[in-house]
């Protein structure tokens, strides 16, 4: 389990360029890393949107958002486009990354079990180490919380 206070697992994923992402690479810098469920669905786009919306302050304060979800690099280029998403979208189809922060987790779906994300967001400071940790976080709020654990 990824805790505050600890180094951040490193991890590389291929983005909706089509390049790899390696978070040890984006040392120095503030990393927002976000985690959710799938591509184009009704909390996931709010929750997109509202890191669109809050982006200019996000860049302001130094950090880079990478959202991360199971979905193709295929589907995350029409996410961003559809929705003009500025920041990178990680393509973890395996939920490698996401087993590996402790996001992928049973969920009871209307009394069907399965195996899904938990929407779940992780700022990483520049020296890698997890500053803030929050899980199960809502889309209604979402880019409050980032902008409240930002520094600055």
């Amino acid at each position: 389990m990824v805790e505050e206070g600890k180094q951040a697992p490193d991890f590389e994923l291929a983005s909706d360029t089509g390049e790899r992402v390696r978070l040890s690479h984006l040392k120095g810098r503030t990393v927002v890393l976000y985690f959710y469920p799938r591509d184009d669905t009704p909390g996931c786009t709010k929750q997109a949107c509202s890191l669109r919306d809050a982006y200019g302050e996000i860049q302001e304060r130094g950090a880079t958002v990478l959202g991360v979800s199971p979905d193709t690099e295929a589907s995350h280029v029409k996410f961003k486009e559809k929705y003009q998403l500025p920041f990178t979208l990680l393509a973890d189809p395996e939920h490698e990354v996401a087993e590996l922060y402790g996001v992928w987790v049973e969920k009871n779906n209307y009394g069907k079990k399965s195996m899904g994300i938990k929407r779940s967001t992780f700022v990483i400071d520049g020296d890698g180490n997890v500053v803030k940790a929050m899980r199960g976080v809502s889309p209604d709020d979402h880019a409050d919380l980032v902008l409240a654990a930002l520094p600055g």
